[in-house]
């Protein structure tokens, strides 16, 4: 029984708003638990659209320490990068990152992240 999945497109505005907050927000969408038809072994999430990622507000000093870290597998591969590089480089990077983490590791995660557009 194969059911077919209507998938919205939801606006979400990134001004003034911390990272957590919207992070949240977006993974509950992509991955569809605000429908009452939700199933976690069934991929029914909508589409995010995420405006505005360069005008995010961080709290605390979070700009200053938070790293994060990349690590090739190789012996000495191991890179970091401040979040204020990041966000000075990539902004849209920084939401990415932190939906990815909120989001199940299952076969499905990379095909719900496609579905998150940030301009």
């Amino acid at each position: 029984m194969a059911k077919t999945v209507t998938r919205t497109i939801h606006k979400i505005d990134a001004e003034e708003k911390s990272v957590g907050r919207i992070a949240t927000e977006i993974a509950t969408l992509l991955r569809g638990k605000n429908k009452p038809e939700f199933e976690p072994h069934l991929d029914c999430g909508d589409i995010v659209e995420v405006v505005n990622a360069d005008k995010l507000s961080f709290t605390g000093k979070k700009l200053d320490q938070k790293k994060y870290f990349s690590y090739s597998g190789y012996p000495g591969g191991l890179k970091e990068k401040k979040m204020s590089d990041l966000n000075k480089a990539n902004p849209a990077d920084i939401i990415k990152r932190a939906v990815r983490e909120m989001l199940p590791p299952v076969k499905f995660r990379k095909d719900m992240l496609k579905r998150l557009i940030i301009r």
